[in-house]
């Protein structure tokens, strides 16, 4: 890529030598003007009112236009001598969070590449101390004869400088927003949400210019001497009278183009009679069962917890039987051996 600006970063005392570098291109299609008699080129001629002649390039300068009309020339050199440090020199004045600066403000950008091996470890430098501090740094410098603000950041191990707006030059939307009291209800919020929820995210790399493309098949059809393409029919508009209705149809139009088939008719009959997004009542009904769940390990883990002391009664009570049972069996086998002594007593006593 050619650079269109050489000069260096000043943080602090390190210099780093760097080139500018556009970081974008455009790819629109221009026109040229024509005369419609004969296509010939329509071309503007730079001639000097005094002279009433066409002047070369080369005989061009710079002029200030007074209030009066009187005009003051201005020099190469004249703006060569201009006491500002940022002549040469992109100047870091300030490091502050990415959110501090309003997108408004931004402008074109251009990435900074290392002029040369010794640029390398200060551009490096730069750019770690960026990214460990999550911060932008704010900037100085000159280019096409005016001082601006610029912002650098990294993209992809690169540094990126991006033109500011001078706070001066950002104007305040004020008028903008409507004067007027405007109350939104919470169904046209869920219709809304559901409506985003829907068209859902986009990956930036699949959007393509198709202004761009069908133009280019107008120039084809007209270079091959055929018929330019038929416009497709313009979509039905109009005022939206029932925003209600229009979120409605939105939601299902979104809906049938993402995924034909779905409930897109079932969310929104579900938004107007107040019962929330699918997701919603989903989220309900998963709390429903979650609490009816846990209902069921709670009693579970009672029983687990009542079974130990059911075993326990049952075994002292199974103890206890087993020891009257045995002491019974005592007693029969007592009063069984005092009956045999009582006999060989008795037997002992008769006579011979």
């Amino acid at each position: 890529m050619r650079s269109i600006w050489n000069g260096a970063i000043s943080f602090g005392l390190v210099s780093i030598p760097i080139k500018l570098v556009n970081a974008t291109e455009s790819h629109a299609i221009s026109f040229r003007q024509i005369h419609t008699e004969d296509n010939g080129r329509i071309r503007y001629r730079k001639v000097c009112e005094v002279e009433d002649r066409e002047v070369s390039q080369s005989e061009i300068g710079k002029g200030y236009e007074d209030a009066d009309g009187t005009i003051i020339p201005i020099t190469d050199e004249d703006l060569a001598h201009l006491p500002i440090p940022t002549t040469r020199t992109i100047e870091i004045v300030a490091f502050l969070p990415a959110d501090r600066i309003d997108p408004i403000q931004m402008g074109t950008a251009y990435y900074l590449a290392a002029a040369g091996a010794p640029a390398a470890k200060p551009y490096t430098l730069l750019r770690e101390a960026l990214k460990r501090g999550d911060k932008v740094a704010v900037a100085k410098f000159a280019l096409r004869g005016r001082e601006r603000l610029g912002m650098l950041r990294i993209a992809d191990e690169a540094l990126v400088l991006h033109a500011l707006l001078w706070p001066d030059e950002v104007r305040a939307p004020e008028g903008v927003a409507p004067d007027a009291n405007v109350t939104i209800r919470d169904k046209e919020l869920d219709l809304a949400d559901a409506l985003m929820d829907t068209l859902g995210e986009v990956d930036l790399e699949d959007l393509r210019d198709e202004y761009r493309e069908a133009l280019e098949e107008v120039i084809a059809a007209k270079a091959a001497g055929e018929a330019p393409p038929e416009a497709p029919a313009p979509a039905a508009g109009g005022k939206v009278l029932d925003l209600m209705a229009a979120l409605e149809n939105s939601v299902r139009a979104a809906r049938a183009s993402r995924a034909p088939g779905s409930a897109g008719d079932a969310e929104v009959r579900s938004l107007r009679r107040g019962g929330g997004t699918p997701k919603e009542t989903g989220a309900r009904k998963s709390t429903a069962a979650a609490k009816k769940t846990a209902a069921k390990k709670t009693a579970a883990a009672r029983k687990t917890a009542a079974e130990p002391a059911r075993a326990s009664k049952k075994s002292t009570a199974k103890s206890a039987t087993a020891k009257s049972g045995t002491a019974k069996s005592g007693r029969a086998k007592s009063g069984t051996g005092k009956k045999a002594q009582a006999k060989k007593t008795a037997s002992g006593k008769r006579p011979a």
